[in-house]
């Protein structure tokens, strides 16, 4: 598990273009056959990828951790981007097909991960935040009815379009994990789809010192970028971004992004306030 520090908005407005990188991003998130996991600082996310292809992959505490099992002090949401894949969960086979999620409470002691085809494996993406109680685990389908399957109870993906092609920012919201939707103690998270000609997210762009945030973009192709803007508002700084890379927001940080086409990206956030439109706004004249 890579470890993550926390830092001040005072030192970061002198990194380098390599230092912030360094700090920031997360350039190989999918490792075939491996479990990549991010442990920050910054109200202790732990976030990565697990890619299944020749073998069953076990999510492992660690030694980071000082725990007895993963989810012993903590909560987990996946959204797969890859092929089709199984998440087994204490013994349970949970079939989580591509852009389907899954909701995983506090006490849960072993998950694994699969993939139904290793020509086409499974990519998990995952977000993991401190639990204080458990909540029930829950299958989040892109396309599905509200229905009971293994005692878990299946929903269907909340979606909300926004935006319009003139301002390049045609997009559609998928909720996963928010209140109302699939209940956490603090974890939150979704995907947000740009249509084609449309190219910039969260734009007016905010902050929200509750909680922090980290994307994870793909749907690009090798030759496309995102140019990821964060930092404080009138002390802006940019991040190269390509396929299935991430990126940290601390909570003091605008995160937004302009890219070279339209792209994919999946948004997790933790914090102390799960309130979706607890935000506070930046105007795009105030900018620097």
């Amino acid at each position: 598990m890579e470890l993550r520090t926390a830092a001040s908005p005072k030192d970061v407005k002198h990194y380098t273009t390599e230092r912030l990188r360094e700090e920031f991003l997360v350039e190989k998130v999918f490792i075939p056959d491996e479990i990549k996991l991010v442990y920050s600082h910054i109200d202790r996310i732990i976030f990565g990828g697990a890619t299944p292809v020749s073998k069953e992959l076990r999510l492992e505490a660690g030694d980071e951790l000082r725990a007895q099992y993963f989810l012993e002090r903590r909560e987990l949401g996946i959204i797969n981007i890859g092929g089709a894949g199984t998440v087994t969960v204490d013994g349970k086979v949970y079939e989580i097909g591509s852009r389907d999620g899954m909701y995983i409470g506090k006490g849960s002691k072993e998950i694994s991960f699969a993939s139904a085809d290793p020509s086409d494996p499974a990519k998990f993406y995952m977000c993991s935040g401190p639990a204080h109680m458990t909540y029930p685990t829950k299958r989040i389908l892109k396309d599905a009815k509200a229905q009971y399957d293994y005692d878990v109870e299946i929903l269907p993906v909340n979606k909300k379009e926004l935006g319009t092609l003139e301002d390049s920012n045609h997009r559609t919201i998928n909720k996963y994990i928010l209140p109302g939707q699939v209940e956490s103690c603090q974890l939150e998270m979704g995907m947000t789809h740009l249509e084609p000609g449309s190219v910039w997210n969260t734009m007016p762009s905010h902050t929200h010192d509750r909680r922090m945030e980290v994307y994870l973009y793909f749907d690009l192709p090798e030759d496309a970028f995102v140019m990821h803007y964060m930092g404080e508002p009138q002390e802006t700084r940019h991040i190269v971004m390509r396929n299935e890379q991430a990126v940290i927001s601390p909570s003091w940080s605008i995160h937004s992004g302009s890219g070279s086409r339209n792209y994919t990206f999946i948004w997790g956030m933790v914090g102390e306030n799960q309130d979706f439109d607890d935000m506070d706004e930046v105007k795009n004249q105030d900018l620097l």
